[in-house]
């Protein structure tokens, strides 16, 4: 579709919706007509497939919202008197060149033809601009070893970074006179066109400036004429508390930087976390196991449990705790993203002494005597036996 016809053409019409028809209407008017239009339902009749055409053509645009919007300014350009006619003009006919206007394939040196008003609907920048487009900086990844109280609470830590700069040399002209010249190819866009069929096209980067819009006549001898150097610097990171291992992080703007004007690129930080010798994790939870005797699980009894950077909690134990039971301490856990706060796991243990005084022993045995009759596995055999 020739820019021309792109301007001439009505496509609110063709669907059949007004101008300010919503994203719901445009797509609901043209799935009625590619109905009804659709080759498949119309074999053999070349004005239904013209039609389809047309009604595609039209989708391609107002489906699109960036499209959508440079075809109302363009048409509200031509509608505010870019389309007059000459005063020697007669029978509708118009006095200047419209290969002229819409920066044909000819080109020039000039600037300031309309074809850079649709460079982004078409893929193509006029022939007339004699500017390189911004260019995004790269991303880079990068990777963090925290230890897990740091992971649990956060942490600012130093990354030395290796990234594509613009060269010193040349001050990122790739010219070491600093003085490149716009890529023909391209026309300082950095992109070439393909055609898709639809009447529009996609873009590859163009392959004479590598995507960069300007070729260097005199290279730079320390870029090679890319305008791009490796560089090392160290930069202070902030890990916002809560991450876990093998979390990617994600800043904006902390990528390598633009060129001409371009943004930086993002950086993205791979957290690694250590191991805590008390500690385990469980989401936004914290484990801990904690040892008790065989008195405080069965007559019941208070324990201390330590937390995590803060004062240690005391846990009430009901009488006949079994061993492996878990209990919860409210809040003693890891960050949440709303700043919250999980919760610290306490899994209880009993533990068994290796060496036992006389006491104790003498005790053990009389428990042992007045619990003679009781047999903890009776239970266990019986439903082997059903089973």
């Amino acid at each position: 579709m020739s820019t021309k016809d792109f301007i001439e053409k009505d496509f609110y019409k063709v669907l059949g919706v007004p101008k300010d028809a919503t994203e719901a209407e445009i797509k609901k008017a043209y799935r009625k007509l590619a109905r009804e239009f659709h080759p498949d339902a119309n074999k053999g009749n070349a004005k239904a497939e013209e039609r389809f055409k047309e009604i595609s053509e039209a989708n391609d645009v107002l489906g699109d919202a960036k499209k959508r919007k440079e075809y109302d300014e363009a048409r509200a350009l031509f509608g505010n008197g870019g389309f007059r006619p000459g005063p020697g003009a007669g029978g509708g006919s118009f006095n200047f060149d419209l290969g002229d206007l819409f920066g044909g394939a000819q080109g020039g040196s000039g600037s300031g033809g309309f074809g850079d008003v649709f460079g982004g609907l078409f893929n193509r920048g006029g022939t007339g601009t004699t500017r390189a487009q911004p260019r995004r900086g790269q991303d880079i990844e990068s990777e963090v070893t925290l230890s897990f109280t740091e992971a649990i609470e956060g942490a600012t830590v130093p990354l030395r970074m290796s990234s594509q700069q613009p060269c010193k040399a040349c001050s990122g002209t790739g010219d070491k006179n600093g003085t490149p010249r716009v890529c023909p190819t391209c026309v300082g866009t950095g992109q070439v066109a393909r055609g898709s069929g639809g009447g529009f096209s996609l873009t590859d980067p163009c392959p004479d400036c590598k995507g960069r819009g300007l070729i260097a006549e005199n290279p730079c001898e320390v870029c090679m004429g890319s305008g791009r150097a490796k560089s090392s610097r160290t930069m202070q990171v902030r890990i916002p508390a809560g991450v876990s291992d093998g979390q990617r992080i994600r800043l904006r703007g902390k990528g390598a930087p633009g060129e001409r004007g371009g943004p930086a690129g993002d950086l993205y930080v791979v957290v690694h976390v250590g191991e805590h010798p008390v500690f385990g994790r469980r989401g936004d939870n914290l484990t801990v196991t904690v040892p008790v005797t065989f008195a405080e699980a069965a007559l019941g009894g208070e324990v201390r449990v330590p937390t995590l950077g803060g004062p240690p909690v005391t846990l009430k134990l009901p009488p006949g705790t079994p061993n492996g039971r878990t209990m919860r301490a409210r809040g003693k856990g890891a960050v949440r993203k709303d700043g919250s706060h999980g919760d610290l796991l306490v899994t209880v243990e009993v533990s068994v002494p290796k060496d036992l005084s006389g006491k104790a022993r003498d005790a053990l045995q009389a428990y042992r005597e007045a619990t003679a009759g009781e047999d903890p596995r009776a239970e266990l055999f019986e439903a082997a036996k059903g089973a």
